[in-house]
């Protein structure tokens, strides 16, 4: 009898415990994607499509609650620009300023799961979620404005005025950047999701692309990203066995 009650006690600390801790609060993800640049030398108010750069982040989430997770985020990446890709309007292809530049970017996001799941023992069916936060990008911008046909703009001097006050103005080299975006995610194991994400990051800056006064000094530079990956969720109590007697 003794042993009996016994087994039970065991079992249902065992089964409680199984129940509540099977996955830990903890995640990793790896996704990979394209950046996508969005400034002066785009005609396009979603970007320039024309010029996109590879990317991949890595990012790691805990769990807060069935709504919230925090995310640190390490994105790697590229950005951008040539007025040359753009035949209208007409004067891009006189201007034709260009730049390019590595984008290392690392990044604090609160997300918020809309179907409130993140303490399920697992995800069922499509889950979207939001998210938002701050971080800092490190840039190598190098600009170029060697094929810059100052005849054709001689009747506009605030351009060539502009030009000269750009190449005195310093680059930046780290920025801040306010990230928000939109994603979705969906089990194909227990532990393992699959995702598609598409974030937009705010930036105080109209140099990200090396240009603003011979630009649109009223307009600030951003940049997306696009990505789709994996997310591994970890296990708790991995060796913990049923007691035998």
């Amino acid at each position: 009898m003794a042993k009996s009650v016994l087994l039970f006690i065991l079992s249902s600390i065992y089964l409680l415990a199984a129940g509540q801790s099977v996955f830990s609060k903890f995640e990793i993800g790896l996704n990979a994607g394209v950046f996508v640049y969005q400034g002066d030398l785009t005609p396009s108010q979603f970007g320039s499509y024309k010029t996109l750069k590879p990317g991949l982040s890595l990012f790691v989430n805990r769990i807060v609650s069935p709504l919230f997770s925090l995310r640190t985020n390490l994105a790697l990446g590229g950005l951008k620009g040539d007025d040359a890709k753009y035949l209208v309007p007409a004067y891009r292809q006189q201007r034709n300023f260009n730049f390019k530049s590595p984008a290392l970017e690392l990044s604090e996001l609160l997300v918020a799961n809309i179907f409130r799941n993140n303490m399920s023992k697992q995800y069922r069916g499509l889950s979207p979620y939001l998210f938002a936060g701050l971080g800092v990008n490190l840039l190598n911008i190098k600009r170029d404005w060697s094929r810059f046909n100052a005849e054709y703009f001689s009747s506009e001097p605030k351009t060539l005025s502009g030009l000269a006050a750009d190449q005195q103005h310093p680059l930046p080299a780290l920025i801040p950047v306010f990230p928000m975006g939109i994603g979705i995610r969906y089990p194909i194991s227990p532990s393992i999701s699959v995702n598609a994400e598409t974030s937009y990051r705010f930036t105080f800056t109209d140099y990200l692309d090396g240009f603003s006064k011979a630009a649109n000094d009223s307009r600030r530079d951003s940049y997306l990203t696009h990505t789709v990956g994996l997310i591994y969720q970890f296990r708790n109590n991995p060796g913990l066995k049923c007691p035998t007697f």
